[in-house]
């Protein structure tokens, strides 16, 4: 079978693989939704929603490190196909539940847990083959064109998904999600992807998985411009997973009504604004420097955005809130990804990516632990009327369902803007892409 795959170029492969996994996306997408719609109405609860999210991420943290390990030993195609296979048994576990009355929240979280980490499995390998397939200089495009993908989705499965839920029901929903599984591993079928130049300085390819782990985590600390950035992309994803990842959809439902096209209207205004800001970034290819796509775009998302979230009390202030956050996101992950594709040679992409990934994410694990929690036992009841901090915060972010997780975006909205543009004051962030040299510049320069 191998014999009759096409003879294709870089870019044309790219494609290829960038549309079989935007058309799996739109069905996760889809999929993620109606589980936040069925979750709530099962629980009522914004804790139940958080732990979506929370299992997912945990997952990937755990199973990451590994995954990079395998996407730097294995054929990268390969590993994609595992992930897409995975994702799609899984979802065929959930549609045979459900359709027999047995899917019970438990068995959401176990397969949100499993689906984590086929995505663990394929974030590393899909990043380290753009590398291999695209010209250095649209690094920061390829890096938009993928953010593109997932901000269609984000526009599109809301309304497909709400507009299914009332006819199919989730069943139909996760039938669809199967689908496009499908899809992309077909598209993975048809291409291949070419094998990165022998490691050198110690970064071996025939060492033990845990010495891979701790050379990639080496590599890393080394360079502190890196690790800044880690640490700026760690802040950023605590503040993210306490309010816009993890109470968001709580706080839409819990202040509409339960109204969930009031959920999809944000949603999609959510997708609608990273579809804009990847439409954009796809085609300039961000700023020159592009610490500022990190640096500037998260302040601005940050002030802006989870501002307008914690002040809005209407769906029209929440989907220009929605937009205005989305919106400078792909900024933000196109030019932090251009800026690791650089940086780090091509052999080991697989692993660094992958502990870079486990690191940065590690704090999003404690933003939806705490997540639900907060909200549920500690801002709702003082946001409710006659709560402790009703008289101080109540003329800003209102009082009753929901007040509570709107005050928790003010507190994000202050943290994440002054914690981004703090980065500014360390010149190993400021200046990392001057200072660190770029992987093709040498083994000398390359060097741990």
């Amino acid at each position: 079978m191998m014999s009759h795959i096409p003879r294709l170029n870089g870019i044309q492969t790219f494609f290829v693989i960038w549309s079989g996994q935007l058309i799996s996306t739109l069905g996760s997408q889809m999929t993620r939704f109606g589980l936040l719609v069925w979750a709530y109405q099962q629980a009522g609860a914004a804790t139940a929603l958080a732990l979506l999210s929370f299992f997912s991420v945990s997952a990937y943290v755990v199973v990451g490190p590994f995954a990079g390990v395998l996407a730097d030993r294995l054929d990268r195609r390969r590993v994609m196909l595992y992930a897409d296979v995975g994702g799609t048994l899984i979802t065929a576990a959930l549609l045979a539940l459900y359709a027999t009355g047995r899917l019970a929240l438990w068995n959401v979280y176990l397969a949100q847990t499993l689906k984590g980490a086929c995505e663990a499995l394929r974030g590393p390998a899909y990043t380290a083959s753009v590398t291999l397939l695209m010209p250095r200089e649209h690094y920061a495009r390829t890096a938009g064109l993928r953010s593109l993908s997932g901000s269609t989705a984000q526009v599109l499965a809301p309304f497909l998904a709400g507009l299914l839920l009332p006819f199919v029901g989730l069943g139909g929903v996760l039938l669809v999600d199967a689908g496009t599984f499908l899809i992309a591993g077909i598209a993975l079928l048809v291409v291949r992807i070419p094998r990165p130049a022998p490691a050198h300085g110690g970064l071996s390819a025939r060492a033990g998985a845990w010495e891979d782990i701790r050379s990639a985590c080496g590599y890393i600390f080394r360079r502190p411009g890196l690790l800044g950035l880690l640490l700026i992309f760690a802040g950023m994803n605590l503040l993210a997973a306490l309010t816009y990842f993890g109470v968001l959809s709580a706080m839409i439902l819990a202040r509409s009504g339960r109204n969930a096209m009031a959920l999809a209207g944000v949603q999609s205004a959510l997708g609608a604004g990273a579809l804009a800001g990847s439409l954009l970034v796809s085609a300039w290819g961000g700023p020159k420097r592009q610490i500022h796509g990190v640096l500037a775009a998260g302040g601005i998302s940050f002030l802006l955005g989870d501002f307008l979230f914690a002040a809005g009390r209407t769906v029209p202030v929440w989907v220009v809130a929605a937009f205005v956050s989305a919106f400078f996101i792909p900024f933000i992950t196109s030019a932090n990804t251009a800026i690791w594709q650089t940086k780090v040679i091509p052999a080991v992409q697989g692993r660094v990516f992958s502990v870079q990934g486990m690191l940065q994410n590690a704090t999003a694990v404690v933003g939806y632990l705490a997540a639900g929690p907060l909200a549920d036992l500690l801002f709702e009841p003082a946001m409710s009327a006659g709560g402790s901090l009703a008289g101080t915060f109540g003329w800003l972010v209102g009082t009753g369902p929901g007040a509570g997780m709107a005050l928790m975006f003010v507190g994000t909205s202050i943290l994440g803007g002054t914690g981004c543009l703090s980065g500014y004051l360390f010149r190993a962030v400021r200046r990392v892409e001057e200072d660190l040299p770029d992987h093709d510049a040498g083994p000398k320069e390359n060097t741990p």
